[in-house]
């Protein structure tokens, strides 16, 4: 379960904190603009026109837990503001009292929804935003305030708008960035992976060209008897289906040139030890490589401990223990990377990190999955779980190819 929309990292909190303090004062500052200021409104006024300040303040709350409608939610403060605008306007013509009608907690509501609009729309309704809120909180303070002193407020309106605006642009611009470095990661991984497709599929075919030849000498041998060697092709059809389900799981994804593959027969066990090395401690059951598994695991399990290395002394340099463990529960692996002495919770490390991406990937490619978080006393740990058998190819039942 998530966590609710007004909880989450302390940056986000604490912007939260801001924002709803700013929405408070200028709702507060409206009332007492017009309980002090200019009291003088009429009841009909008073019940035609709308508390625009009140809701739209809170429109700009809303945005948090609604952001996919947060285009939604600024249309409707900005036609509110307008009306309001011209109702009290109209009823002023009409002769009715409708004393100073306050704009403060507009101002502050639709310049948090202008921000929020110019990061997250598309740039045409972002656009339509921003002329439409730049229409609403100009003339709201002008007519409003029109003869005094306040008139002023329309350009502190104009300023917050543009600095709403800036924000906005920026933080889109952040936003825009980040997706394409998270791309490239993800382009990055799959690249590593196109030199390791070839290795693989000359793995299994080569299994396949030794069988046919072996179909071959035994069909021509004449002490052999003159039935077919079904043993021998159904020894070629399994490779053969094993070569296609590989191809499946990984045609398509590139790799880059760096070559820290395994040699091909490499147990689950040996490909940990190796990728840990010296740097970390290493606790996996030596009975794992007796066990059978397909090239790709091993090459994940060696790429999963290499990345989670990296990122221990990227993240934690002062850690005195890292410690690599291995295990096998029923029909899965499970590796698991921990270290200690783990500082601030940075963002890197608490699942938008890249690192944790090509991870992701990798693993999914094999049909595992991959858990990274703080564990207690000040640790950080990685948890991977592969099948010891591949998954099967989703168009097929593993032993052959489409049909």
């Amino acid at each position: 379960m998530s966590s609710p929309w007004f909880f989450g990292p302390p940056a986000r909190r604490g912007l939260f904190a801001v924002e709803a303090v700013a929405l408070v004062v200028a709702c507060v500052a409206d009332a007492v603009s017009m309980a002090w200021i200019d009291a003088s409104i009429s009841t009909t006024a008073a019940l035609l026109i709308p508390p625009s300040g009140t809701i739209v303040a809170l429109l700009a709350v809303l945005r948090r837990r609604f952001p996919a409608h947060v285009g939604v939610l600024a249309a409707a403060a900005i036609v509110l503001s307008l009306l309001s605008t011209v109702i009290s306007e109209g009823l002023g013509y009409a002769g009715f009292a409708t004393g100073q009608v306050p704009a403060g907690a507009e101002v502050v509501g639709l310049s948090l929804l202008v921000g929020a609009c110019c990061r997250r729309l598309r740039p045409r309704p972002a656009v339509l935003v921003a002329v439409g809120s730049l229409i609403a909180l100009v003339p709201a303070s002008l007519l409003r305030y029109d003869g005094t002193a306040l008139t002023l407020i329309a350009v502190a309106a104009a300023l917050t708008w543009g600095i709403a605006l800036s924000i906005g642009l920026v933080l889109r611009d952040a936003d825009n960035r980040r997706r394409g470095e998270l791309a490239e990661v993800r382009t990055g991984e799959r690249l590593r992976l196109a030199r390791e497709l070839h290795d693989l599929v000359a793995f299994h075919v080569s299994g396949i060209v030794v069988r046919t030849n072996a179909a071959r000498a035994l069909a021509s041998n004449p002490r052999v008897s003159p039935e077919d060697p079904v043993e021998v092709y159904t020894e070629i059809e399994q490779a053969g289906a094993e070569a296609l389900a590989a191809m499946r799981r990984l045609v398509g994804m590139l790799r880059t040139d760096d070559d820290d593959s395994l040699p091909h027969g490499t147990g689950f066990g040996e490909a940990v030890r190796q990728a840990a090395g010296v740097h970390a401690t290493v606790d996996v059951a030596a009975d794992l490589d007796e066990v059978p598994v397909n090239p790709e695991l091993a090459t994940t399990a060696h790429r999963i401990v290499l990345e989670a290395l990296t990122n221990a002394r990227k993240h934690s340099p002062d850690a005195a223990e890292a410690r690599v463990t291995g295990r096998r529960e029923g029909a899965d692996f499970v590796l698991v990377v921990e270290n200690d002495n783990v500082p601030s919770v940075s963002p890197d490390r608490t699942g938008s990190g890249y690192g944790l991406v090509g991870m992701a990937e990798r693993v999914q490619a094999v049909g595992g999955t991959v858990q990274a978080g703080p564990a207690p006393g000040r640790r950080w740990r990685v948890t991977a779980r592969f099948p010891i058998a591949p998954p099967q190819d989703a168009g097929g039942n593993g032993q052959g190819g489409p049909r």
